[in-house]
């Protein structure tokens, strides 16, 4: 190589940071193929296609001209549009860039280079836990192939040659390192994806576009491997937090507690963070501290592995654009248990049903998924039981004001809210008519004493049926009729003019008509209405109105 003086200056850039989106536009599918990852988290290839699309995008629509300010404008859109482990490492390359060429307008081929070199720095520190064998083998390869070039003055392009071939060959060794790998017969994706992204830089830089047109929502096929594992930390978890005021050390410390697979990527008061794990919301709750909560995504790895190994690889996919999709208009989440109630939520206008109600509590975490991975802007929650109503304050409060809670205790009260819910009013005028709605609704619901109790001085024997209203028993009986028909006449008054019976699981639907058919008898000139709801537990549910 002969010395060389040659300079890079913006316009350099942009056209390295335009080939190597070409280039993984053409390669995405081939580096999502070497994935042997149980489940498919974004994909390898897809991940970092979109994190680029976010860097290309933001770098062709820049006014900036000078390297320096463009490397910084291609740092914090790829910290932004981080998807996925590899496309937060790949984050991460961008900010170490940026740290080379800050506050230059152009650089000489050696500060170009060693800006790289601070790129592949940066990238191994994301990685809490690194493993040879990975992503950070090749970057460890390619870091030494450029500190040679540097060294010997090479020209810009000649440095970009040099990294990519040391980096093929530390790819080259990655199945010697990882059994499951060489198991599989490839060479690790994220390395893979580090050599197309240097491959493509080095076309840019030299005028050779091979890759298809920019098209930063075009539809992605996503492959995938599927293995057997066992998941023990199933919710992949990012987000970014901003006016990020903590220690990155302590940060670190904390989060290595609570999964694994973590990433930080650190930018100038900001900080994505991606971490698989078992507990989201108790990822979440700790960093409210450090500053504020954005972009927040949790996708369950073992629904999409489980989904993968029964149906297999779901082509094409429609991928999210690289900046976060865009969401429009209100929506309810409704919390019920049983496939008929469930039914009659959605057909009532609950956009997203919770599995949940009594024994069967969700957690903070799936009312965080429901949010973060659903269609609308602004979402009503309706707990509809006492037990949950918690865990949807605790959401609440890490959702901010994307989320409001009519505190429904049980799902009569859930039904009536949703009968007063109005798409075309904003959150709040909502929330009032819906609360309004829900206080108005008398209900109980019937089932089975699992221990002998107390009742107004009486002994309630195990087995007994039992009426319940607000969460204290107001009846009791040795049959299932005469629970129900002491229940409905407790709740029934002079102006009553329907009754709904939901029945539960444990019954058909004649032995459901036959106790409405007693009720009519009893309440005389009182509709009553029989609805399928399946909840487990509850062999009845009644509203009265």
């Amino acid at each position: 190589m002969q010395p060389s003086i040659d300079v890079i200056d913006g316009k350099d850039f942009r056209r390295m940071i335009a080939g190597a989106y070409g280039a993984f536009m053409r390669e995405h599918e081939y580096i999502n193929s070497l994935n042997v990852f149980p489940v498919p988290d974004g994909d390898t290839g897809t991940n970092m296609l979109l994190t680029l699309g976010a860097v290309a995008q933001a770098v062709s629509e820049a006014p900036d001209e000078g390297i320096g300010s463009l490397s910084r404008r291609a740092a914090d859109s790829a910290i932004m549009g981080a998807r996925g482990n590899s496309g937060v490492i790949l984050s991460q390359l961008l900010r170490g860039i940026a740290r080379g060429l800050s506050g230059k307008d152009q650089a000489t081929s050696a500060e170009v280079g060693k800006a790289f070199q601070y790129g592949v720095l940066y990238a191994y520190r994301a990685v809490s836990r690194p493993v040879e064998g990975t992503i950070l083998t090749v970057a460890k390869g390619i870091a030494k192939g450029t500190h040679r070039a540097v060294r010997e003055h090479a020209a810009f392009a000649d440095i970009l040659t040099e990294a990519i071939g040391a980096g093929r060959e530390e790819l080259k060794r990655t199945p010697e390192l990882l059994p499951a790998l060489k198991a599989a017969g490839v060479v690790d994706a994220g390395g893979q994806g580090l050599i197309v992204f240097l491959s493509g830089c080095l076309e840019g830089l030299e005028g050779r576009f091979s890759g298809p047109e920019a098209d930063f929502g075009r539809t992605l096929t996503v492959p995938g491997i599927v293995t057997e594992i066992n998941i023990s930390h199933p919710y992949c978890t990012e987000f970014i937090v901003k006016q990020f005021a903590a220690g990155l050390d302590e940060v670190k410390r904390q989060l290595e507690q609570m999964g694994d697979s973590l990433v930080l990527a650190p930018g100038e008061s900001i900080l994505k963070v991606h971490i698989h794990t078992a507990h989201p919301g108790a990822v979440l709750e700790s960093a409210i501290a450090w500053g504020t909560l954005h972009d927040i995504k949790i996708d369950n790895m073992a629904d999409q592995h489980r989904k993968i190994a029964e149906t297999g690889p779901l082509n094409p996919v429609k991928a999210e654009t690289a900046l976060p999709p865009e969401r429009s208009g209100l929506a309810v989440i409704s919390v019920v248990s049983g496939d008929g109630l469930a039914d009659i939520m959605r057909q009532m206008g609950a956009g997203i049903i919770v599995s949940g109600g009594q024994t069967m509590n969700p957690p903070v975490e799936e009312f965080m998924a429901a949010v973060h991975n659903g269609p609308a802007e602004k979402y009503i929650i309706l707990p509809n039981n006492k037990n949950i109503v918690l865990a949807v304050a605790q959401a609440k409060k890490l959702l901010g004001d994307r989320v409001a809670v009519v505190p429904t205790v049980n799902v009569p009260q859930g039904l009536a809210a949703l009968l007063a819910f109005d798409p075309n009013l904003d959150i709040e005028a909502n929330v009032d008519r819906m609360t309004e709605a829900q206080a108005t609704v008398k209900s109980g619901s019937l089932t089975i004493a699992v221990r002998d109790s107390q009742v107004d001085g009486q002994t309630v024997p195990e087995g007994a049926y039992i009426g319940v209203i607000e969460g204290s028993v107001a009846v009791w009986a040795d049959s299932l009729t005469g629970a129900l028909t002491a229940l409905v006449e407790r709740l029934a008054g002079p102006e009553t003019g329907i009754v709904s019976l939901y029945y539960g699981a444990e019954l058909t639907a004649s032995e459901a008509e036959a106790l409405a058919s007693v009720l009519r008898e009893r309440l005389n000139g009182v509709e009553v209405e029989v609805y399928s709801g399946g909840q487990p537990h509850y062999q009845c549910i009644i509203s009265v109105e």
